[in-house]
């Protein structure tokens, strides 16, 4: 993970989740189907998932709705956009009977912006 994240991101090290969307770009007057490769981190969901009070599982899952909702137009890339992103998986996640994940902070972070680390990579 750590060298597809540098090649595509140019951020060196690893990361839970690259998104890489190859489809026209979705839009919700024009549903279309996504046209997406995922690259979930096992590693990275082993880590973290115990701080979040996750099963690794469940931790796999939560990347993979974050993947589809970088796909959707969502992002992370400033405090309100995080915030609003991570609400928005915290709902999907009760909505199919799972643990929120960022409903409190991570316990071993100073913050979960600095310990989350996504990244979104679109390619043609």
């Amino acid at each position: 993970m750590s060298q597809v994240h540098e090649r595509y991101s140019g951020i060196a090290g690893t990361t839970d989740v690259l998104t890489f969307d190859h489809g026209p770009g979705f839009s919700s007057d024009r549903p279309t189907l996504l046209e997406t490769d995922l690259l979930i981190c096992l590693d990275e969901a082993r880590r973290q998932a115990r701080p979040r009070g996750l099963a690794v599982r469940h931790e796999l899952l939560l990347y993979i709705v974050h993947g589809i909702l970088h796909c959707l137009g969502h992002d992370d890339h400033d405090d309100a956009a995080f915030t609003r992103m991570h609400q928005l998986e915290d709902q999907l996640m009760l909505a199919l009977g799972l643990p929120m994940a960022f409903a409190a902070p991570l316990a071993d972070a100073p913050s979960a912006r600095n310990a989350q680390g996504n990244a979104e990579v679109r390619s043609s």
